[in-house]
């Protein structure tokens, strides 16, 4: 295989030259106008940040890549799937109203907000992975397959589980429905808080297989030998009371998360974007956000997300440190081990490189590449 392009811009703005229009420049080159737009539903995937979170990209750079796919005759539309965890974006009601309160409207975006895979997180298309190993077929979120082109449009930052998120983590495990999240995340099955429990019974009407009861004190129940982990007792529970936390292996997520990214782009035109600044050491699904761990990197694009993804990793690895930050913390703790690599040694129980590694076995792109510098 030959080495897939990755275009870079770095972040300096001089006067007559901002941010969004090198952002512009930068995807136009990278050959974002060889994919045929005209009246075709482009689907943005992008992380909307959960609000207490202020290092999620900036609406403006959405609003570039919308505003470009129109130029090209695209309908192009922001999207996300709800989450699994407990949070501001567990449905769409509450998933658009974050979406809004952090700057993401057809207003400041010039596109509508969908969140495509329904109102509990259980409007799911089941696509066969290609060559997977780990998942058959993928439980996507029916909008972002019902579009016909697809543009992850990603901020690349460090992640406590997957070592960074970038373009595959945005697709893998964005656009995976609950279930899709449940079978990338989690073994085994659910369970119930019952001091959480309120006997409302909304979680055994969404059940399909009889599996929740309610015991003498009317709190839920589920039979772990009936449930088949599909996730809609935790969308539909309103109280937080059913979650699952048997989490799997980082590296066993990191393959799955290839496969779901895989099973999303296959056989329709697709591109990537990487936006490498605020490079926080965890995931934007945090209410919060600490300091970044190095200093802003730049905006990169290709048509490899395996590519993409490592030239990110690479960049960043030649970045120095910022002081005060936790990877600056980790590396002068004592006993400190360097892994000479500044995500694994922000978050050491990661492997960043089992996703790549995966992604590029099963064909989703290739870790060679050439980068190809846009002033």
């Amino acid at each position: 295989m030959e080495k897939a392009k990755v275009y870079f811009t770095d972040m300096r703005a001089y006067p007559g030259l901002n941010l969004q229009q090198k952002l512009e420049k930068l995807i136009r080159r990278a050959g974002i106008e060889k994919i045929d737009f005209e009246d075709k539903f482009a689907a943005i995937k992008i992380h909307f940040g959960e609000p207490g979170n202020l290092s999620y990209l900036r609406p403006n750079f959405a609003k570039t890549v919308a505003d470009v796919v129109k130029s090209l005759g695209g309908k192009p539309f922001l999207t996300d799937c709800n989450t699994l965890y407990v949070g501001r974006r567990k449905n769409a009601l509450d998933h658009m109203d974050a979406a809004y309160e952090n700057g993401f409207s057809p207003f400041s975006t010039g596109c509508h907000v969908i969140i495509a895979d329904g109102l509990k997180g259980t409007d799911e298309v089941e696509v066969p992975v290609d060559g997977g190993e780990y998942v058959k077929n993928a439980k996507i979120g029916r909008a972002v397959m019902d579009a016909d082109i697809f543009i992850s449009l990603a901020h690349f930052k460090g992640h406590e589980s997957t070592g960074f998120g970038g373009a595959i983590k945005n697709i893998g495990m964005g656009c995976g429905s609950r279930a899709g999240k449940m079978e990338m995340h989690c073994g085994g099955k659910p369970d119930v808080d019952k001091a959480l429990c309120r006997s409302c019974h909304m979680c055994e009407r969404n059940c399909a297989h009889g599996a929740i009861s309610f015991d003498q004190e009317k709190r839920a129940q589920i039979d772990h030998e009936k449930c088949v982990g599909c996730g809609r007792c935790i969308g539909a529970c309103n109280f937080d009371a059913i979650a699952n936390q048997n989490y799997h292996a980082n590296d066993e997520l990191n393959c799955k998360m290839a496969e779901y990214a895989k099973a999303v782009v296959d056989g329709r035109p697709a591109f990537y974007i990487n936006i490498v600044n605020q490079v926080s050491p965890n995931c934007d699904c945090h209410p919060e956000n600490d300091v970044a761990i190095i200093p802003d990197v730049g905006m990169f694009a290709s048509f490899d997300p395996v590519a993409l993804d490592v030239a990110c990793a690479d960049a960043c690895n030649h970045m120095p440190i910022l002081p005060h930050s936790q990877l600056y913390d980790n590396l002068h703790k004592d006993g400190a081990c360097d892994h000479h690599d500044h995500f694994c040694n922000s978050a050491p129980e990661t492997n960043w490189k089992t996703c790549v590694e995966h992604g590029e076995k099963i064909g989703l792109g290739t870790r060679d590449y050439e980068l190809i510098t846009i002033r």
